[in-house]
């Protein structure tokens, strides 16, 4: 189900913990083995809960609970905008609408072509740059129009510049 390297990944974290603990290392083996498989299918979570010796009802609270995990194939660039308070009231709605016309789906939808996911999602922590948005581990600050279609262009491949 997974490979090697990812089990040999999911080891080195057990090993931090207590073997009566394997519980903790949960969100580590989710993170591993959707970074392996893209997503986490529901045979994937109970791979893990059977590697990890918990019941699989722990394993689907955790990766239905965060926004990080995915539980359907999401496209190449997941684009995570923040709609919590300090987002909301500086414009994440007016971003989460620029960018629905732009790509031409609504939030959890993926492009026709695979490449853009659009997610809503609950405070990333960068409430002094708000309104924002988390494409895979890079934070978008202070977003305006201009600088979704600098970053959607950057995406595609189509520009270096991103302001």
């Amino acid at each position: 189900m997974l490979s090697e390297k990812s089990l040999a990944e999911i080891a080195r974290e057990r090993a931090k913990y207590p073997a009566d603990q394997a519980r903790s290392v949960l969100l580590a083996a989710l993170r591993i083995a959707q970074e392996e498989q893209g997503y986490l299918s529901d045979a994937v979570m109970e791979y893990i809960a059977g590697l990890l010796g918990i019941p699989a009802i722990q394993v689907y609270e955790a990766a239905t609970f965060y926004s990080m995990y995915d539980l359907q194939p999401v496209g190449r660039h997941k684009l995570c905008v923040c709609g919590s308070v300090s987002c909301f009231l500086n414009g994440s709605d007016a971003v989460l609408q620029h960018l629905s016309e732009r790509l031409g789906v609504s939030p959890g939808e993926t492009t026709a072509d695979g490449l853009f996911t659009l997610q809503e999602v609950e405070c990333l922590g960068a409430c002094k740059d708000a309104p924002m948005l988390q494409v895979g581990d890079h934070y978008y600050e202070n977003l305006t129009q201009e600088s979704l279609d600098a970053l959607l262009a950057k995406l595609r491949g189509e520009s270096d510049d991103v302001r």
